[in-house]
C-alpha cells in the first residue's frame, strides 16, 4: 500500500484496511472485534474531554485523531462482515443532521436554543417510533447502562421531564437535597452503617438529586465533577510541592498543616 501524504480521510481508511488484512496485517488489530474495541472507543472520548478540560489544543488534535481512528476501526470491521462501510456512517450522520435541523435546511425558522433542543428531541422520538419493532417500550429507553452514572442520571431526568415529571422550581430541588442529606445522616448514625446497602442507597439518592439540580441550573454534572476533580488535584499538588520544599511529605504533615496549604492554594488561585 502506498500511503498518500495528505489529510484525506481515505488514507486513514486505507491504513486501517491494511492493518486488518489477513496474512500481512497487524496480529493485534486482526484479533479485535466490536466488543473488544468498545472500551478503547470510550477511553478515547474521555481523553478528548480531558484535553479540552486542560485547554491543551495541541493534545486535542491528537486525541480527536485517536477518536476518529475508533470510528474507522468499527466501520472497517462492519465492512468485512458486509454490514456497512465508513461511507455509510458518513452518509447516515449527514442525513441525520439535515433531518434534525429543519430550521437550517428546511422551512422552520425563528427558533432559539431551547426550541432547537425540543425540536431535536421530537424528531428523534419520531425516528425511533418509525424503526422496526415500533415505538420504544418506555420513555426512558435510550439511556445506555454503559454511560457514566451522572451522565445517565441526567439523561433519565431529561427524558422524564418531557412529560412533565419534573421539579418546577430549583428551590424545591434544594429542599430535596436537604431532605436526602438528613436521610444520609440518619443512616450514618446507625451502628455498623459504614458501607451498608441502606447507606449506599441514600447516598445514591442524594447524588441523583444533585444531578437534577445541575440540570435545572443548565450545568453538566459530569463536566462539573471533572472540573472539581481538576481543582482538587491542583490544590493537593500544591500541598505536596510546598511540603517538599521543606523536605517533608504529606504523610508527615498534620491535617491542620495541609488545610493551611490548601487555603494558600485557594487564595493564590483567586489572585490570578
Amino acid at each position: 500500500m502506498s500511503a498518500r501524504p495528505n489529510g484525506d480521510v481515505a488514507r486513514l481508511i486505507e491504513i486501517m484496511a491494511a492493518l486488518r488484512t489477513p496474512g500481512s496485517g497487524c496480529p493485534w488489530d486482526l484479533e479485535q472485534d466490536f466488543r473488544s474495541i468498545a472500551p478503547y472507543t470510550i477511553e478515547e472520548a474521555y481523553e478528548v474531554a480531558d484535553a479540552i478540560e486542560r485547554h491543551d489544543l495541541a493534545d486535542l488534535k491528537d486525541e480527536l485523531g485517536d477518536l476518529l481512528l475508533q470510528v474507522v476501526f468499527h466501520a472497517r470491521m462492519a465492512q468485512e462482515q458486509d454490514l456497512f462501510a465508513f461511507k455509510d456512517v458518513v452518509d447516515a450522520i449527514c442525513d441525520k443532521l439535515v433531518r434534525r435541523h429543519p430550521h437550517v435546511f428546511g422551512d422552520v425558522r425563528s427558533l432559539d436554543a431551547d426550541g432547537v433542543s425540543a425540536q431535536w428531541s421530537a424528531i428523534k422520538a419520531r425516528e425511533k417510533a418509525a424503526k422496526p419493532g415500533g415505538p420504544p417500550t418506555s420513555l426512558l429507553d435510550g439511556a445506555p447502562l454503559a454511560l457514566p452514572a451522572l451522565t445517565r442520571a441526567l439523561k433519565l431526568q431529561q427524558k422524564a421531564s418531557t412529560v412533565g415529571f419534573d421539579w418546577d422550581d430549583a428551590q424545591h430541588i434544594l429542599d430535596k437535597i436537604r431532605e436526602e442529606t438528613e436521610e444520609v445522616a440518619v443512616e450514618l448514625a446507625l451502628p455498623g452503617a459504614s458501607a451498608s446497602p441502606a447507606l449506599e442507597e441514600e447516598i445514591g439518592d442524594l447524588l441523583f438529586v444533585v444531578a437534577n439540580l445541575a440540570r435545572h441550573a443548565r450545568v453538566d454534572p459530569e463536566q462539573a465533577l471533572r472540573s472539581a476533580n481538576t481543582k482538587f488535584e491542583r490544590r493537593f499538588r500544591h500541598i505536596e510541592q510546598r511540603l517538599a520544599e521543606n523536605g517533608r511529605s504529606p504523610e508527615a504533615a498534620s491535617l491542620d498543616e495541609m488545610e493551611a496549604l490548601w487555603v494558600e492554594a485557594k487564595q493564590a488561585e483567586k489572585k490570578r
